[in-house]
């Protein structure tokens, strides 16, 4: 998988000109990609068709990533691997210091820089099928692990079996997705904005109190 292009973090000495030229048109590709992917799936998005949308030569673009499926794979890794990487610093904290409340927060705050990712996720799951995308159901399956995991050592996972903790896994994520891909057809039927801050701080909190309520005693502890 191709290493992540990073930005210079706030503080840190300034990178040459061309190197954050060089960052930011990647950015560009990888938020047109994202965008294309969610609209059209992999199979229906051409290295052609990120490069018109970036207004760069076939040739430029693959001077950042030399092949769709690097690019796919960058698309997912800077989206996914944030959520992954908060769930794994999250289920090695002890019990008493776990916040799930703090853990749903910043998840969302993934989610909301990349509203794209998720109605990727969503278009390869429908029309895919048993043919999801081999490097999607890659990342997405230690996702669902993670959960599974921390789902089994939570405090009231008590309260549901082995056989039913899969499922209200599956039903916090669909709370998570599914409010992002919604959105914007919510606010053409409705006229409600989601995804402003106000509804974004609102839908937190909820989802929130959802894993709270699912189980007991998780969303802090005393």
């Amino acid at each position: 998988m191709p290493a992540q292009p990073t930005l210079p973090s706030p503080g840190s000495p300034a990178a040459p000109a061309w190197r954050r030229k060089g960052e930011l048109t990647a950015e560009r590709i990888l938020d047109a990609a994202e965008a294309l992917f969610a609209e059209r799936g992999y199979a229906g998005t051409s290295l052609r068709d990120v490069a018109t949308r970036v207004e760069l030569r076939i040739p430029s673009l693959y001077n950042h990533f030399p092949s769709k499926d690097a690019l796919y794979a960058a698309v997912l890794a800077r989206g996914i691997g944030p959520v992954l990487a908060l769930l794994g610093e999250f289920a090695s904290q002890e019990a008493s210091r776990r916040d799930t409340n703090a853990l749903v927060a910043r998840v969302m705050a993934v989610l909301r820089r990349h509203p794209n990712l998720p109605r990727l996720i969503q278009h390869e799951t429908l029309t895919g099928g048993a043919r999801l995308t081999p490097m999607l159901r890659e990342w997405i399956a230690p996702v669902f692990g993670r959960a599974g995991e921390m789902a089994d050592a939570a405090p009231g996972a008590g309260r549901w079996s082995a056989e039913e903790r899969p499922l209200v896994v599956i039903a916090i994520y669909n709370v998570l997705v599914g409010y992002f891909t919604f959105a914007p057809l919510y606010g053409e039927l409705e006229g409600v904005e989601l995804l402003d801050d106000a509804g974004f701080e609102r839908q937190t909190r909820l989802v929130g109190e959802i894993v709270a309520a699912l189980f007991p005693m998780a969303a802090s502890e005393e």
